[in-house]
């Protein structure tokens, strides 16, 4: 039984994966570009959270990045330390102006490292974005009040 879950979750990622490729990035110039103007958006399809098991994520939850706003519009799955004011505030959605980013290059040209510290948001301390060459990317953030969460999905 357990082995036909394993099978089932398998072919679901791969059917997911193969169908999300078409959308994604693939030109390295193009990525590169992107990342050096702050002109990109990274679109989650999956949430993992520190305890607990991963989210496959339907509808659309993304990072906007561009020169001058951070936009986040991401779900939460995890332990929070301090009970949030306004309870249906349960995900990590905040538009930042006074932010700093930074980016360097992955060992062996694999991608880029971007930093992200937004500060004029005080719920999220700091966002490490890896973006790889092949235009698929992971986030992690660091919160001030939650468990830290990571995301996985592609750069557009």
């Amino acid at each position: 039984m357990k082995n036909l879950k394993a099978m089932m979750l398998l072919l679901l990622l791969g059917i997911t994966g193969s169908a999300t490729v078409n959308a994604q990035e693939t030109d390295t110039a193009s990525i590169s570009n992107k990342i050096s103007s702050q002109q990109y958006i990274f679109i989650a399809q999956v949430a993992i959270p520190q305890t607990g098991s991963s989210q496959q994520l339907t509808g659309r939850y993304d990072l906007t990045i561009s020169k001058d706003t951070i936009i986040s519009y991401l779900p939460y799955f995890g332990r929070a330390y301090v009970a949030p004011v306004d309870e249906t505030d349960t995900g990590i959605k905040f538009t930042s102006t006074q932010f700093e980013y930074s980016n360097k290059t992955i060992k062996r040209g694999r991608g880029w490292q971007v930093t992200i510290v937004p500060n004029d948001v005080t719920s999220v301390q700091k966002m490490f974005l890896t973006i790889y060459k092949n235009g698929t990317a992971s986030l992690d953030v660091i919160n001030t009040n939650r468990q830290g969460i990571s995301f996985t999905g592609y750069i557009k």
